[in-house]
């Protein structure tokens, strides 16, 4: 794993290009509705003990990087879009979308609110993960 010095993001790959930012993880959620902070709140919370595992931002979204980047989250008007790939697409009513990118599957989760978080979703986003240390 190697940090960048700068914005202190994680990368697998020494000198990884990226675009450096320091945006507070407040700062994604201003003028947002209080529900995607609770959303996201939770999110956190479910998968804290989930090793390696770090959490930083990007210019629109907060990333959370095992090996690689698992978990994208990106704070919209809204919801919250909540991002992880798998080597092969996944089937669940909790899926709103799954595209194929670069050999592997982007699987897009929108929440709008906390009680939309389920075991269904910590499933899902373990799958994530796991695909992530490989």
């Amino acid at each position: 794993m190697w940090t960048c010095p700068h914005c202190e993001r994680n990368f697998k790959t020494t000198n990884q290009s990226h675009s450096c930012t320091n945006i507070d993880m407040g700062e994604l959620f201003l003028d947002k509705p209080d529900e995607l902070v609770l959303a996201f709140d939770d999110i956190l919370m479910g998968v804290a003990a989930w090793e390696p595992s770090t959490v930083g931002t990007a210019k629109h979204a907060i990333v959370f990087t095992s090996k690689k980047a698992w978990l994208i989250i990106k704070p919209m008007k809204q919801a919250l879009d909540v991002k992880f790939y798998n080597d092969t697409p996944l089937e669940s009513r909790k899926l709103k979308k799954v595209t194929a990118s670069m050999g592997k599957y982007a699987h897009h989760i929108r929440l709008h609110s906390p009680d939309q978080i389920d075991e269904e979703v910590f499933r899902l986003l373990r799958i994530g993960f796991e695909f992530s240390l490989a």
